[in-house]
C-alpha cells in the first residue's frame, strides 16, 4: 500500500509525502498524480521519508521523475541505494 498526500504547496511548487511501498498498482497511481502536477508546470518534491521499498516498476518511475527535475527529500539510505542499483527482472 502507498499513501500519497500533499504536504505543502507554495507558489509553483508542490510537495507530496509518500508513505509505504512503491509497488504494483500504486506505481501507476503515483505516476498519474505526478503527471497531473508536472503538466501544470509546477515544481514537484517527493518526501520519501516513510517509503520502505520500491519494486522494479517503482524504481523506473522514481528514476524517470528524478530525471525530469523532481526533487526527492528525506530518502532513507535503503531506498536511496535501491534507486542506484540497476534494474533486473
Amino acid at each position: 500500500m502507498l499513501k500519497i498526500s500533499q504536504a505543502g504547496k507554495a507558489n509553483h511548487s508542490v510537495t507530496l509525502k509518500l508513505e509505504g511501498r512503491v509497488v504494483g498498482p500504486w506505481v501507476g497511481e503515483l505516476r498519474q498524480v505526478c503527471e497531473l502536477i508536472l503538466s501544470e508546470d509546477r515544481k514537484l518534491k517527493l518526501d520519501l521519508a516513510e517509503v520502505s521499498f520500491a519494486d522494479a516498476d517503482g524504481k523506473v518511475t522514481l528514476t524517470s521523475l528524478k530525471s525530469r527535475g523532481v526533487t526527492f527529500t528525506h530518502c532513507s539510505p535503503f531506498v536511496e541505494e535501491q534507486l542506484k542499483r540497476p534494474i533486473t527482472d
